[in-house]
């Protein structure tokens, strides 16, 4: 028994199943049907292949270098610096051309200070007193410009004063020019160069026109029909971003300029534009009291006598920021099996969604759910239920043969087989008759025999 077992499941490893269709002959099950298989396949043509070129390999991880410069000048004369004509050495912060830098717009100069002592400016709420215990001796003023001295100072008859402070005196002028100093920074041209690579693919690319004439870049302007001149004037990057320059270069302010690389590498490598996107990066829309952007730096300076002073200068002005990002695709044969499989697991969604409605939803559901699932019983359960069967045949034949008059039974009864040596093999046959027609065939044999007995006395 085991190892006929054994030997059926060895058998049933190699045989192939197959599933059994149903039509369904049902106009609305079968338009939503193709329906829901139009609009995968639309799904996997049009927004796969084509929109998101699906049969592609990709390359995110672009390597990026960028180089920027400012030209320009602007002529100042103010009372702090007099007359002064600035440069690019002078308005831009680092130097060095990097990727993020900064274009001084705007200035708070506070000139000539030396270290000394002077009164604390107004408005501080630490540097305020009425008397010198107000001012413990070696504190430094919170939010403030120097270290108490402990003396508190009084103007006039006043009761309320400010601390004296040692400190670069006279302590920072706090007010801001209403007009932009460099108002001309408008005009400024930036330029920036940037080279990307895309290492799967050892494919490289810059966003400047190589071109033999060197003038170019010295008379070109960055525009919608000039892409390749990656020269930008300032006050149209402000306008780009949706700012007003004059805004921005009184208060200060933060401008992207994103540069996107959108390659597809299965067309000529002429095809691969950069684009340009400019926004503004800070909070445009708040007022509030850090809104803009702003900092400070100082420049030394000793007189003849050895004593150092410095400027002091407040900056504003705009925060340009290089961001470079993008993606390249060239055709491969994984991605478009994938996608491709994909789309047929999808269709069988579509079946399987619609198996739901026909069976659970519509009408003559329980019509077609019979139709689709048949109810298959095993052996043990076949035999029982035959045998049950069977007994149920033999009981109802019984009944009927007791109810039917003895005449009808005997006429329905077989005619006893002649005597002969076979005679004795019928038992076979006998024991496999119903119990009734058993019965009928012993009581004629009975009576043939007496017949015979009584024809041999008679002939005796």
């Amino acid at each position: 028994m085991g190892q006929a077992g054994c030997k059926g499941f060895f058998q049933s490893a190699f045989d192939y199943k197959t599933e059994k269709y149903v039509i369904a002959k049902n106009k609305k099950v079968g338009l939503l049907y193709r329906l829901l298989q139009l609009t995968i396949l639309l799904y996997l043509v049009v927004w796969v292949f084509v929109i998101k070129k699906g049969y592609q390999d990709m390359d995110t991880s672009l390597q990026s270098a960028v180089v920027t410069k400012v030209k320009g000048v602007a002529y100042t004369n103010t009372s702090e610096l007099g007359e002064r004509l600035w440069d690019v050495a002078d308005y831009v912060i680092p130097p060095q051309g990097d990727n993020v830098f900064f274009v001084i717009t705007n200035l708070i100069v506070t000139a000539n200070q030396r270290q000394s002592t002077c009164a604390e400016r107004e408005g501080i709420p630490d540097g305020m007193c009425s008397q010198d215990h107000d001012c413990r001796a070696g504190e430094p003023v919170i939010a403030g410009n120097g270290v108490k001295t402990g003396r508190c100072l009084l103007a006039g008859n006043s009761t309320v004063g400010t601390c004296e402070i040692f400190a670069w005196c006279p302590v920072e002028t706090q007010s801001r020019p209403k007009k932009p100093l460099l108002r001309d920074a408008e005009d400024f041209t930036i330029f920036i160069k940037n080279y990307i690579r895309f290492p799967k693919f050892n494919f490289s690319k810059a966003n400047v026109l190589e071109a033999k004439n060197k003038d170019f870049l010295k008379s070109c302007r960055f525009g919608p029909n000039n892409h390749y001149c990656p020269i930008f004037r300032l006050g149209s990057v402000v306008q780009w971003a949706g700012s007003n320059f004059q805004d921005i270069a009184s208060e200060g302010g933060v401008i992207g300029v994103h540069i996107e690389w959108n390659c597809d590498l299965d067309k000529a490598a002429s095809e691969c534009h950069p684009r340009y996107y400019f926004n503004r990066l800070d909070n445009k829309h708040g007022k509030s009291v850090s809104s803009g952007y702003n900092f400070r730096f100082a420049r030394y300076y000793r007189d003849s006598a050895g004593v150092e002073f410095r400027n002091l200068m407040k900056a504003y002005g705009i925060r340009i920021h290089v961001i470079v990002n993008g993606k390249a695709g060239k055709f491969s044969i994984i991605p478009t099996i994938i996608n491709v499989g994909s789309g047929v697991a999808l269709m069988g969604a579509g079946a399987f969604f619609c198996d739901l409605v026909l069976i659970y939803i519509i009408k003559k559901r329980e019509f077609y759910r019979d139709k689709k699932y048949e109810e298959v019983r095993g052996r043990e359960y076949a035999a029982r239920g035959a045998e049950a069967e069977a007994e149920t045949e033999e009981m109802e034949q019984g009944q009927t043969a007791e109810e039917q008059p003895e005449g009808e039974r005997r006429e329905e009864e077989p005619q006893a087989p002649p005597q002969s040596s076979s005679w004795k093999e019928n038992g076979g046959v006998c024991g496999k008759l119903p119990r009734s027609s058993r019965t009928g065939v012993l009581k004629n044999a009975k009576v043939n025999v007496q017949q015979l007995q009584t024809l041999q006395t008679v002939g005796t």
